[in-house]
């Protein structure tokens, strides 16, 4: 899928690699790039109509997909990361809410448009989908690997409805939500620039960056993966 003359929605569009993807989509030549943050968004394009879209909440949710009435590509980017230890339910519940049920609601929301188009669903995940870091962000680690989990549920399900699932995997990117991290980041720009090329070759899991293309062929070649194949064929009919 390319780019131009397409509409795109992007959910946490406002910083990070939200704000990156919408960018990039604009510069391959986006028709229309619906902007979806909680906070309002002022953007220098004409191309990009800014939304109230905070992925928890089902009447916003419900008002953006009132709104758009066609759609090539859906980006669900809007997540949270907090440091926890696992001791607070409270911290888990809202990392699920946000990263994993927002990221359904939002999808349920507008997948018939995309299935109309026969476009593309793009989740932003991370590599920690993979594996936690688990003296970290282990509650942001089980949200991401949860909504993997669903990302390959829902590639399997819509594949024969022409929709394409990607998920992106990247490792650390120099964002808001990694400021306080020593650790070597990629730029959210590298970042969505790579994505979107790697959608064009129809990659389903994208691996983004350096420290998460490290580990893309140990994936795609991996016991897990063959298992995801081997589970998404349709059970015969007796």
């Amino acid at each position: 899928m390319t780019l131009k003359d397409r509409t795109v929605l992007v959910t946490g569009a406002n910083r990070g690699i939200g704000r990156a993807l919408a960018d990039e989509a604009l510069a391959r030549g986006a028709a229309r790039v619906y902007a979806g943050t909680r906070r309002p968004l002022a953007h220098p394009d004409d191309r990009v109509t800014p939304l109230d879209l905070d992925v928890t909440s089902t009447a916003q949710i419900q008002a953006a997909a009132d709104r758009i009435g066609s759609l090539d590509m859906l980006i669900n980017n809007a997540g949270i990361a907090l440091p926890d230890d696992l001791t607070d339910p409270a911290v888990l519940e809202r990392h699920l809410a946000v990263n994993l049920f927002g990221t359904s609601a939002v999808t349920r929301a507008f997948l018939p448009a995309v299935i109309r188009s026969g476009g593309a669903v793009v989740n932003i995940l991370s590599v920690n989908s993979l594996a936690p870091l688990p003296f970290v962000i282990p509650a942001y680690s089980v949200s991401k690997a949860a909504a993997f989990s669903m990302t390959q549920s829902l590639r399997a399900q819509v594949a024969g409805l022409g929709v394409r699932v990607h998920a992106v995997l990247p490792g650390p990117v120099d964002t808001d939500m990694t400021r306080g991290a020593d650790v070597p980041k990629a730029s959210p720009e590298s970042v969505a620039h790579a994505v979107f090329d790697a959608i064009d070759a129809g990659e389903e899991d994208i691996f983004p960056d350096p420290t998460s293309a490290s580990v893309a062929a140990l994936w795609r070649d991996g016991a897990a993966k063959v298992l995801e194949r081997r589970f998404a064929q349709p059970a015969p009919v007796t």
